[in-house]
C-alpha cells in the first residue's frame, strides 16, 4: 500500500520552502511537496547529480555531440498543443499502463502551470529552417532552485528514426547548464535498487543519495536483485522517466 505524506506550497515563501523540503527528499507536484511515507519501506530513495563534478564518459560525449544541434529554449511554465501532442506519444509507448497515461490537456496544464516556484518548460527543438521553428522533440518540465535543477518530468519522441537516446541527452543537458550556472546539484527525483526502469539514473556520476545522515555519495550496486514498481493511479507525478 503506497502512501505519501504532503504538505501545500502556498504564500510569499512558497519557493523556500519548496527547496527546503526537497533537501530531506521532497519532490513537487503542482503546489504541493511530497514524500513517500509508506510503513516499513524505505526503498524509494532520492538522488541527485553533483554537476560541478561530473564528467560523462565516451558515450555520453558521443550523444552529446549527435544531439548537439538541438535548439535548447527555457519556455515559460504555459503548456501548448504541440507539447501535449509529444507527451501522449511519449506515454503510449513507454507507459502505455502507467497512472499519466489518461491524462486530457487539463491535467496536463495543471501539471505544468499550477507552480508557485521558478519553473520553467524546457523544449528541445530539431533546428530551425527558414525562420521557423523545427520540429520538437523533447521537453523538460524544471525548477531552479538557489542549489541547483530539479528535473520534475520529461519527455520526448520515443520512436525518433535518428535521434536515439532523447531522454538522457535531456539529463545531459541539465546537468551540462546547471555547471555552466554555478549550480551544485540536479535532482533527479527517487530511485529504487533494482527497478530497471530507474536504472538510468545511475549512469550520471559523481550521484549522491539522501539517507538519515544526509546527502551521501552513492554507488549502487551493479547485481541488485530486481524490484517490480507498481503503477499508481497519480495522473501527476514527479520524476524522469
Amino acid at each position: 500500500m503506497e502512501r505519501k505524506v504532503f504538505t501545500e506550497l502556498r504564500g510569499p515563501h512558497a519557493a523556500e520552502l519548496n527547496e527546503a523540503l526537497g533537501r530531506i527528499g521532497f519532490r513537487r507536484s503542482q503546489s504541493v511537496a511530497y514524500r513517500p511515507s509508506c510503513v516499513g519501506c524505505q526503498a524509494c530513495i532520492s538522488v541527485r547529480v553533483v554537476a560541478s563534478l561530473f564528467k560523462p564518459n565516451s558515450n555520453q560525449r558521443r550523444l552529446l555531440r549527435r544531439n548537439g544541434d538541438l535548439e535548447v529554449n527555457a519556455c515559460e511554465a504555459w503548456t501548448t498543443e504541440e507539447q501535449f501532442s509529444l507527451l501522449r506519444r511519449y506515454l503510449s509507448v513507454r507507459h502505455p499502463d502507467g497512472g499519466m497515461h489518461e491524462m486530457d490537456e487539463m491535467d496536463f496544464a495543471d501539471m505544468v502551470e499550477q507552480t508557485p516556484v521558478d519553473t520553467y518548460m524546457i523544449e528541445y527543438r530539431e533546428p530551425s529552417q527558414g525562420g521557423r521553428p523545427g520540429r520538437l522533440v523533447g521537453a523538460c518540465l524544471t525548477d531552479r532552485q538557489s542549489d541547483g535543477l530539479s528535473m520534475i518530468y520529461s519527455f520526448f519522441d520515443p520512436e525518433h528514426p535518428d535521434r536515439n537516446g532523447l531522454g538522457n541527452t535531456i539529463i545531459l543537458d541539465h546537468i551540462v547548464h546547471a555547471a555552466k550556472a554555478s549550480l551544485p546539484y540536479v535532482y533527479l527525483g527517487y530511485w529504487v535498487e533494482g527497478a530497471p526502469r530507474m536504472r538510468y539514473k545511475t549512469r550520471y556520476k559523481p550521484l549522491e543519495k539522501l539517507t538519515p545522515r544526509g546527502w551521501v555519495p552513492f554507488e549502487p550496486d551493479p547485481l541488485a536483485r530486481k524490484t517490480k514498481i507498481p503503477n499508481t493511479s497519480d495522473k501527476v507525478l514527479a520524476n524522469t522517466d
